[in-house]
Parts: C-alpha cells; sequence; structure tokens
C-alpha cells in the first residue's frame, strides 16, 4: 500500500502501517485482552483489502467484508470484527487521517437466545456425584462445578479467585470475585454450605498456602500449581459432562452458567434476583431466561395433539 497523502481533505492513497495500529491502541481506553481482539480484527481488514487491491476503502468495502466473513464466521465473531473496525475507523476521522467510512455499517444479526443449553437439576445431580473427591485433584473438580452449578461463575472469575477472596458478610460465607469488565473484586456470590464444605476439602490437600494464592491451582505438567487457567476449567467441565454421557457441543462449562440462572428460576427466584445472582448489567440478559422457560411451559402442541388424537 502507498504512503498515506491528504490534498483538499480528501484521501488520495493510504497506508494502514503498523505505526498507525500502535497510535490506535495506545488511544483506546480498552482492556490489554480487548487490544489483542481489536489487532486481530483490524489486521484481518488489512488483509481483505491487500487482497482485494484495495487501496482506498470505502463503505462498500467495509459491506463487501461483513458479508465475506458471514461465510466463514459465527454472527457473534463478525460482529466482533466489525465493532472493531467502526472504532477503529471512527478514531481515524477524529484524527483527520481518513473518513469513517464504517460509520452506520451494521453488524451481524444475533440470536438473542442462548447458544448453549442449561443442565436439568437430575443431570446437574448425576454429574457432581459422579466425581470422587478422594484424591486432589477429584478433591479439585468437584469443589469447582459445585461453585459453578450454584453460583453462575464465569471461568475467568474462578481463574482470578484466591484464597483470601473467602469471607464473611453478615452470617454468610462468600465469595469476593472480579467480574465480566471489573478491574476490582466489589462483588461476590454466596457459597452454599455444600459448596463451601468442597473448597475446605480441596483446601486440606494443599500445603502451606497463603491467603494471595490461586483458590484452584492446575495439577498438569506443564503448569503444576500454577494458577488454573480457563481453557483448563473449560476442559474439566467438559470431561465431566461426557463422563456422565452428556456430550454435545451445546454443553459446556458455559452451560453451568446457564443451569444456575435456570434452575433458579424454575424454584421461585424472581428476575430480579437472577440478574443479582448472574450479575447481568442489563436485565434484559436476563429476560432471555424467563422467555426461554415460557416456551417451554407452553404446552399447546399437546392441547393440539389431545384434541385431534
Amino acid at each position: 500500500m502507498n504512503e498515506l497523502i491528504i490534498k483538499n481533505n480528501a484521501v488520495e492513497s493510504v497506508n494502514f502501517k503498523a505505526d498507525l495500529l500502535d497510535r490506535f491502541i495506545a488511544y483506546a481506553d480498552i482492556k490489554e485482552k480487548s487490544k489483542e481482539t481489536y489487532l486481530k480484527c483490524i489486521k484481518q481488514f488489512f488483509v481483505y483489502t491487500s487482497a482485494h487491491g484495495i487501496n482506498a476503502p470505502s463503505r462498500e468495502t467495509v459491506i463487501a467484508y461483513r458479508e465475506e466473513l458471514k461465510q466463514t464466521h459465527k454472527p457473534t465473531t463478525v460482529q466482533t470484527y466489525i465493532t472493531a473496525l467502526k472504532v477503529f475507523f471512527k478514531w481515524l476521522d477524529s484524527e483527520g487521517i481518513y473518513k469513517n467510512v464504517a460509520e452506520h455499517v451494521k453488524g451481524a444479526k444475533l440470536d438473542r437466545n442462548h447458544k448453549k443449553d442449561a443442565l436439568t437439576a437430575s443431570q446437574a445431580h448425576d454429574v457432581i456425584t459422579e466425581i470422587k473427591t478422594d484424591t486432589m485433584q477429584g478433591a479439585r473438580d468437584y469443589a469447582i462445578l459445585t461453585l459453578m452449578l450454584t453460583t453462575g461463575l464465569r471461568t475467568i472469575e474462578l481463574e482470578r479467585a484466591n484464597i483470601e477472596d473467602i469471607r464473611t458478610v453478615a452470617d454468610n460465607s462468600v465469595l469476593f470475585i472480579q467480574g465480566k469488565g471489573r478491574d476490582e473484586k466489589n462483588e461476590y456470590v454466596k457459597l452454599a454450605p455444600a459448596v463451601e464444605k468442597a473448597i475446605r476439602k480441596y483446601l486440606t490437600y494443599r500445603e502451606g498456602y497463603k491467603g494471595t494464592d490461586p483458590l484452584f491451582i492446575a495439577s498438569s505438567n506443564r503448569n503444576l500449581n500454577g494458577r488454573i487457567s480457563t481453557r483448563s476449567i473449560r476442559a474439566i467441565v467438559k470431561t465431566h459432562l461426557k463422563e456422565c454421557g452428556l456430550d454435545s457441543e451445546r454443553l459446556t462449562a458455559h452451560s453451568l452458567r446457564h443451569t444456575a440462572g435456570t434452575i433458579a428460576l424454575l424454584n421461585g427466584a424472581s428476575i430480579r434476583e437472577v440478574q443479582q445472582l448472574l450479575r447481568h448489567a442489563n436485565i434484559n440478559t436476563t429476560m432471555i431466561y424467563a422467555h426461554e422457560l415460557d416456551r417451554a411451559k407452553n404446552n399447546s402442541e399437546i392441547t393440539v395433539a389431545n384434541a385431534i388424537f
């Protein structure tokens, strides 16, 4: 691509060089993980424009790029790529470098229903009772799954947890967590007696630990006794689901979060209570659970079938 040249407020050619991306990332007020995502998304757009011989991207370029992404990526991924691109072009425009050709370009239409299934209460019971707790690894896995099933914790929240985060609030044992998009551990989830007992049993296998140590540690040779990763947590959950015959792409670690919200609603919790449990910033996210349950309770098909048969 050619050097950036601006004449008479019009861009004749553009060179999206590394230093330009560096300036944008330095300007963006986002977390490191998001910066990595933005870089990946924007670089992919450069690959697209280079492959098509485009030196001066237009709105049509962005739309064509979106349509190509749709052929090989999930809607949520397309949405992420286009969002990053829109932020980048908005910055270019504000800096007087290039016009905002991504403005008003829509991403992908997202299905608001859950992409993962929840477990039934019976299935959840089967999964945790299958785990043997007579080893350190088994005790850890049992503590992780019971904690996720009863509190709806995300894998990143489990990864960030330290032993000292187990505290007391009023008459409750709680775990303070650093939630999604948060910088501090200023939220907590309540630990049911059985869950706290499971965590305490797991800790008896560990010697000489400090409060600042990770609550859960790895058992693999690659990261032995290091802080457990989100990837490892996902693998642990998947392993125990499969051992109960629950082998489906729609059943993952995130399913345990859905399970907590669904079982809470089925057993009388209000929408507001479930919103607080799952720490949803927007109650509309929690309402998805209610809508799905309303449909599940609608037995119109059975009513019609009974009338016919």
